[in-house]
């Protein structure tokens, strides 16, 4: 994963970026944001459940979760994981 090229992407998109580096099991559950969010795995593997949809996107792929919507990011994988998040600009 090119982690500066999706950095310049989002942020010509008006997305911040960060990450997140998380051991196997880790849940982060039921979180709700005002602002739409992007997400990619960079390494691993990773549930994501949006308004009670779950998908396993594979590394690379760009998942968007809209603002306001209840969403859950698992470490589904048996070794740690890193993805990437942004934040839309408000």
């Amino acid at each position: 994963m090119d982690q500066e090229k999706i950095k310049k992407d989002w942020d010509s998109r008006g997305y911040s970026f960060g990450i997140f580096k998380d051991p196997p099991g880790q849940v982060w559950a039921d979180f709700v944001h005002r602002t739409d969010e992007l997400v990619v795995l960079a390494e691993g593997e990773i549930e994501i459940e949006i308004e009670g949809n779950s998908e396993q996107p594979p590394i690379g792929e760009e998942v968007f979760i809209p603002a306001n919507a209840v969403h859950t990011v698992r470490n589904v994988g048996k070794t740690n994981n890193v993805w990437y998040y942004g934040y839309k600009n408000t």
